[in-house]
């Protein structure tokens, strides 16, 4: 797409030079990743020179820190354009909250495995997950009785779970019309219970979840919903002690 000196765009035309969604373009600009100003009509409008700093930034050159906060470091962490999993409104936002948190892809930690490992002894569960959510994997940052490291987003329960503000359960997949296909369900691990508290970082973005699973039908009693619950917190506040402000 030809520029001549420092062109003036729209915020879609903005989105097409980075090859992100307009939404996830709009939020930038929002923000103040990408610097803009408003025309008399209401219509952000941006220049050509910052995007292309900001298309520096994310190929690796050194940029303020406040800006770097503002923007995904990969593709990963912007909205999908067109998922084939529920999402809330505030998707991307939750997104750019998980991408500064800076916990995907790092190391097992004891702290996190001492959780999974609890949650699962509490509530009698051959499996339990401390799942984080990108735009294209739920990614497990712990995880009990689970071979895989992670699935892609579309396979995710968790998905749906961080749309709840408390507890969301699945007594039985095989039966469930969201989930009697999926994957996960048909194949190993061969879910059919299913049980989640959403991880929230200090502004109360839902970055993951804390899980349960089995490959038998059930529900949970009162003790054991409070127990993950109260484990879920403590997930919580380990997350929220790393992450900046």
């Amino acid at each position: 797409m030809p520029h001549s000196k420092d062109s003036v765009l729209t915020t879609s035309a903005t989105a097409k030079l980075l090859g992100v969604a307009v939404s996830t373009a709009q939020l930038w600009i929002e923000t103040g990743a990408i610097p803009s100003w408003k025309t008399p009509g209401g219509h952000r409008r941006v220049r050509l020179s910052a995007v292309r700093r900001l298309m520096e930034q994310r190929g690796g050159a050194s940029a303020p820190a406040a800006t770097v906060a503002k923007a995904p470091s990969s593709v990963e962490f912007a909205p999908a354009t067109a998922p084939l999993y529920p999402v809330a409104i505030d998707e991307a936002r939750r997104l750019l909250a998980l991408d500064a948190a800076g916990i995907v892809d790092t190391a097992p930690e004891s702290v996190f495995d001492r959780l999974t490992w609890l949650a699962s002894q509490v509530t009698d569960s051959p499996m339990a997950l401390i799942s984080l959510l990108t735009a294209r994997r739920q990614w497990f940052k712990s995880r009990i009785g689970v071979e895989a490291s992670e699935t892609p987003r579309d396979w995710a329960f968790c998905s749906h779970a961080i749309l709840q503000d408390g507890l969301f359960m699945v007594e039985d997949a095989a039966r469930d019309p969201r989930f009697q296909d999926n994957p996960l369900v048909i194949g190993e691990p061969h879910i059919r219970f299913y049980a989640a508290f959403p991880l929230l970082d200090r502004h109360n973005h839902p970055l993951g979840t804390l899980c349960i699973l089995d490959r038998e039908p059930r529900k949970l009693r009162d003790r054991e919903v409070r127990a993950l619950r109260e484990l879920a917190a403590l997930a919580s506040e380990e997350i929220q002690r790393r992450t900046p402000g």
